[in-house]
């Protein structure tokens, strides 16, 4: 009889035994030494994403994602640049994407109302206008207004594009009008055109005017300040690696987003 219970204590001892490791594995996942190799696979993003972002961002963005790449092992990131409202129509049109970053509000807002996008977007940046001209200013251009004289060969973006938008509502409140030689589907056709001397002078963001360097003179006008553009990310409802696209939106928005926009001289959103 002694000999029963000695075995029945024995194996409740035993079951005891296992459900206590059992537990303690479970909860431990954070804490325990085994932790770093499951706490790594959890939290490091891999596999591919394609961002689709405006080509403002173009400089950032390709920083941004070597960074994220080398943060996360066995992640890739590969960009789409191009105007706003060119990327939202591919986006509408059922083009692979897994993240949108627009350079204005109303572009995001086309992409969230044809219901392509994923939750809400956030803020991240913001940018204003600038007037390029060739290094020298051969045209003497000082203001906005001298942008409409006769005889300047002007370029902007396309009413459809966010910084043709911007244009526009600053010509509106100026109540000059603009007689541009082209509109551009995208800021950086704007710079390129003023770059190789194709232009006399172009309106771009204050960001795309720094990376041109000494390759043009930027003029600045006080109009610009009264429109703003907010530039806003979001992970798309498409998306084949949402975890994965949802940290690079989180990178894009944090300290070292935000290091990286400001250097390349855009504002806080």
């Amino acid at each position: 009889m002694k000999r029963v219970v000695g075995l029945v204590a024995a194996g409740a001892f035993s079951l005891a035994l296992v459900t206590g490791c059992s537990s303690s594995d479970n909860s431990s996942s954070e804490t325990s030494s085994a932790a770093p190799t499951t706490t790594t696979s959890s939290d490091s993003a891999t596999g591919s994403i394609t961002v689709f972002a405006a080509a403002s961002l173009k400089n950032s963005f390709t920083e941004l994602g070597k960074e994220f790449e080398s943060e996360n092992p066995g992640s890739s990131v590969t960009f789409s640049f191009a105007g706003s409202s060119d990327l939202v129509a591919q986006i509408t049109q059922g083009a692979p994407a897994d993240v949108f970053a627009s350079a204005d509000a109303a572009n995001m807002t086309k992409a969230t109302d044809a219901g392509v996008v994923a939750g809400s977007p956030s803020d991240f940046a913001s940018n204003t206008l600038t007037i390029v001209v060739p290094p020298g200013n051969p045209k003497g251009i000082a203001s906005f207004a001298d942008l409409a004289k006769e005889g300047t060969q002007l370029v902007i973006c396309a009413p459809q594009v966010p910084c043709g938008a911007a244009t526009k509502k600053v010509e509106t409140a100026t109540g000059e009008t603009l007689s541009p030689v082209s509109e551009e589907s995208s800021v950086t056709d704007v710079l390129n055109k003023v770059t190789s001397g194709q232009a006399d002078a172009g309106i771009v963001y204050v960001t795309d005017a720094k990376s041109a360097g000494d390759k043009v003179q930027t003029v600045a006008f006080p109009e610009a300040t009264t429109v703003v553009n907010l530039y806003r990310s979001a992970v798309l409802k498409d998306s084949k690696n949402s975890e994965t696209a949802t940290k690079f939106v989180d990178l894009v928005k944090g300290p070292k987003g935000l290091a990286v926009l400001s250097d390349a001289g855009f504002a806080a959103p």
